[in-house]
């Protein structure tokens, strides 16, 4: 394997400084530093951006997006066991890393970027879904990110790039596809994390559109995809009863058949009937 810096191998860090990923944090570190390098390249072009990262652990992926150029990273890191591997990357690439320790959840970084920024994470598990969904719905759009490039269980990227008809299809679909290109990039083996998860992983790639494809309020949107998807055999106006009494005469206004079910909404008729709930 060739190195990409000159710093120590992974597993070396890892052993220098008694490191073993907590399951119950979600850790699977990303070892080999020409994957994380391959996966830093699926950001785009970093030299004029800064880049968030969320759960950098030992420093695979922040090394591999130092490597491939980014102006600058901001890591959020919830456990201070890493925090001296990442000092020592912070070294090695003097004024271009700066690592905040704290919880992604409860940590704002807008005060510690300079835009454009791009997001890039290998996502704790037990954190990404409810990070993705936070940045894909702020009140105002376009958001503080240009794109998202995340590591995500299989099962959850292929619930983000699916379409109408599947199983598949849900809210992750919605939300991502209303304000945002979303694509896997990259699939992952078990076996290239340590320890090795028992799932294998893919990189989704998402590009913030200029505008929502649709009009819509997000938190109305969220709101109504979140009930429609809870209970997805039922049929929409039972699934949705409670979220307007008239519930069945505003889904007709939204051209949608209360028999019909939520796997069977496109994104249009989602956004179509957020804009009537929302209308007095």
């Amino acid at each position: 394997m060739s190195a990409i810096d000159t710093l120590p191998p992974l597993r070396e860090v890892i052993r220098t400084h008694d490191l073993q990923a907590r399951k119950s944090m979600g850790q699977n570190f990303l070892l080999d530093l020409n994957l994380t390098a391959k996966i830093a390249r699926q950001a785009g072009d970093l030299s004029a951006c800064d880049v968030l990262e969320i759960g950098p652990g030992p420093g695979g992926l922040t090394r591999g997006l130092l490597a491939e150029g980014a102006r600058h990273v901001l890591a959020i890191e919830k456990d201070a066991r890493c925090l001296p591997p990442l000092a020592e990357i912070a070294d090695a690439y003097p004024g271009r890393l700066t690592v905040i320790e704290g919880d992604a959840l409860k940590t704002d970084p807008l005060a510690s970027l300079t835009p454009p920024v791009r997001v890039a994470a290998n996502l704790p598990y037990n954190v990404g879904t409810e990070l993705l969904v936070r940045w894909l719905t702020p009140p105002d759009w376009p958001p503080f990110w240009e794109s998202l490039t995340l590591m995500f269980q299989r099962e959850v990227a292929e619930r983000i790039v699916a379409q109408p008809g599947g199983k598949a299809w849900g809210r992750l679909a919605i939300l991502a596809q209303w304000r945002a290109d979303a694509r896997i990039v990259m699939q992952l083996p078990p076996e290239a994390f340590t320890p090795p998860p028992k799932v294998s992983s893919s990189v989704v790639h998402l590009q913030a559109l200029p505008e929502p494809r649709y009009p819509a309020n997000a938190a109305v949107l969220s709101r109504v995809v979140a009930a429609a998807f809870n209970q997805r055999r039922k049929m929409l106006r039972a699934a949705l009863k409670g979220i307007a009494p008239d519930i069945e005469d505003r889904l007709n206004a939204a051209g949608i058949r209360p028999t019909d079910r939520a796997e069977q909404i496109p994104l249009e008729g989602f956004c179509a009937l957020a804009r009537i709930i929302e209308a007095p």
